[in-house]
């Protein structure tokens, strides 16, 4: 049998006046515990100011802070104490003065924070290092929780595993830039993903999210494809590279590229799109996307006929991307139709379609990899750079490197149990 134990009795007073006694409940998991000691305070009429509970492997971990008359703090003590013994879990007391109280209250103003990390596993040093950023900051951790669903004790023979904890903590960073910075170069020492977000009603209310197209909805650069059929993959690698990296100017780079296509039959287009290398994770992050309201938008800087065909294969709402110019033997002529879409047109897109869709643009999310998408990363109300070029992660605020797109979806606070539930019945 488990013993049930609590600490000696606090000394309770007949005098009428108002006690606040917190009650901590500990043991193996099991129905009606919380029923069974709220009903005793119910029966004393007592007011809860504060709860919490939590299930860790079948071990339940329950907090509740209540007020009542000293004249009852006693009898319901008693009660307690019966009850948890029936039921085989260990309970504690303590009474909390009331100016402690209003310290606590105090505390619920200040800003809060969610900080989410991410990977094909969680360490204890992942864990231990955030947690030391965190307290160095002068904030506190409100609660954890485990947005991924349980681990595989195998996790290496299962490669596409997920793995995510969230942070809820409370207070006003001593550097908020500085913290980003180090949870930034934590992530790349340790190989995971963090995302610090300041816990506001938009991250809650996310509406509308951009993605960049090329190395981020699709495994490659739908160009370099086009160039190896026209015979100049190498000059069109190497330009595409430099651009990425943010060394010359992308207009002028997809200029020259575009160029050296001159003569490409259009109908390799066909053959390039069907067999598309497609990111893991996109499927089930559109799946999820679609189902919770969200309005998505291609913005590349690649081109329309793949992005159109991305589109129609997962119900994107929006697609912005370049036009080549097609003769009318059928093949590129090396030009383009109408305005490049850029760094700076993908800024404008995310703020033209924020205000299409009648929302802030602190709602809005945009996703990408090179450095013609940091305008809108920097611009959206959340930027995840997503496995994305050493510039570009240096300047991002959140980024994913170690697992799918879906990755995404963690950043937004979803759980694995609402995700499987969310697409259960989506057709494949």
């Amino acid at each position: 049998m488990t013993e049930t134990t609590s600490t000696p009795s606090p000394q309770i007073g007949n005098n009428g006046e108002r006690e606040l006694i917190l009650i901590k409940i500990s043991g193996a998991d099991q129905r009606g515990v919380t029923s069974a000691l709220t009903e005793i305070l119910a029966r004393y009429d007592a007011a809860i100011l504060d709860i919490g509970q939590a299930d860790i492997h079948h071990t339940l971990s329950l907090g509740i802070l209540f007020k009542t008359d000293s004249r009852s703090s006693g009898e319901i003590l008693k009660e307690l104490l019966f009850k948890t013994s029936d039921l085989k879990v260990q309970v504690e007391f303590n009474i909390i003065s009331e100016e402690e109280y209003n310290q606590w209250v105090g505390m619920q103003g200040k800003n809060r924070y969610i900080i989410t990390i991410l990977g094909r596993k969680i360490t204890a040093r992942q864990i231990s290092e955030t947690s030391r950023i965190i307290s160095r900051q002068g904030l506190n951790i409100d609660s954890i929780s485990r947005l991924t669903g349980r681990m595989p004790l195998d996790e290496d023979q299962q490669p596409a595993t997920k793995a995510c904890i969230e942070f809820s903590v409370r207070g006003t960073p001593d550097n908020l830039l500085k913290m980003q910075s180090d949870f930034m170069h934590l992530s790349q020492e340790l190989d995971f993903d963090i995302s610090l977000q300041e816990d506001t009603i938009y991250r809650r209310c996310r509406r509308l999210i951009c993605f960049d197209m090329d190395s981020t909805l699709i495994k490659t650069e739908v160009i370099d494809e086009l160039a190896d059929r026209a015979g100049v993959g190498e000059e069109v690698r190497a330009i595409t590279e430099s651009a990425m990296r943010g060394e010359i100017d992308f207009q002028e780079s997809f200029k020259r590229r575009v160029a050296l296509l001159k003569g490409l039959d259009v109908g390799v287009m066909k053959e390039i799109a069907e067999s598309l290398p497609i990111t893991e994770g996109v499927e089930r992050l559109m799946k999820v996307l679609k189902r919770s309201g969200y309005k998505t938008a291609i913005l590349s800087g690649g081109f329309t006929y793949f992005g159109n065909y991305l589109k129609q294969k997962y119900n994107f709402d929006y697609v912005y991307a370049n036009e080549l110019e097609v003769g009318p033997d059928g093949k590129l002529t090396g030009r383009y139709v109408g305005d490049i879409v850029d760094g700076r047109r993908k800024k404008e897109l995310l703020r033209l379609l924020a205000q299409v869709e009648n929302i802030n643009i602190a709602q809005t999310i945009a996703v990408g990899d090179g450095a013609n998408d940091l305008p809108m990363l920097s611009e959206a109300g959340l930027g995840i750079a997503f496995h994305a070029k050493p510039k570009v992660k240096e300047e991002a605020r959140q980024s994913i490197s170690t697992i799918g797109i879906d990755g995404v979806l963690y950043f937004l606070g979803f759980k694995d149990s609402y995700i499987s539930s969310g697409i259960s019945s989506e057709p494949n």
